[in-house]
């Protein structure tokens, strides 16, 4: 094994990275991106600095770990940053500033509106009459805060 393992040289390298990548094309999600291009990193090195195969081992180790680790930080802040923009399934983004025709008289303080296909609790400090143009200005919990729209 220690005959073989010392016969590898950089097109091995060059070789695994570039199926590594092939492999990444059919459809793994990203798990074998880095691993191929710290294959080809590594093959490029030895094709310049002969090292032992231990040293190969283990620095196609840290460069996949490396690569990966900072492919992982820049996703996870680019997802976080994409998370507040996004409104799905977030119904109190989807809903302030949502304006409505009431079909119905609602008296000053709770009561009940419908918005689509559900039916909402909402707070009103004003009585608002029946065709008026109301405006959500507000979410507490499962509570719409309404008011007349200005």
């Amino acid at each position: 094994m220690i005959e073989f393992l010392n016969s590898i040289n950089h097109w091995h390298w060059i070789g695994l990275g570039l199926a590594l990548l092939a492999a990444e094309l059919l459809g793994a999600a990203g798990y074998l991106l880095w691993l191929g291009i710290s294959a080809l990193i590594v093959g490029v090195i030895l094709t310049w600095l002969p090292i032992g195969w231990q040293l190969q081992w283990v620095s196609f180790a840290v460069f996949s770990l490396t690569t990966t680790w900072l492919w992982w930080r820049r996703q996870l802040s680019s997802d976080q940053k994409s998370d507040s923009k996004r409104d799905l399934n977030q119904k109190h983004k989807q809903l302030i500033g949502y304006t409505l025709r009431l079909d119905q008289d609602l008296p000053a303080g709770k009561s009940r509106i419908k918005i689509a296909d559900t039916t909402w609790s909402a707070y009103s400090e004003l009585p608002l009459l029946s065709g008026m143009l109301v405006e959500v200005t507000d979410i507490k919990g499962i509570v719409l805060f309404i008011q007349e729209k200005k």
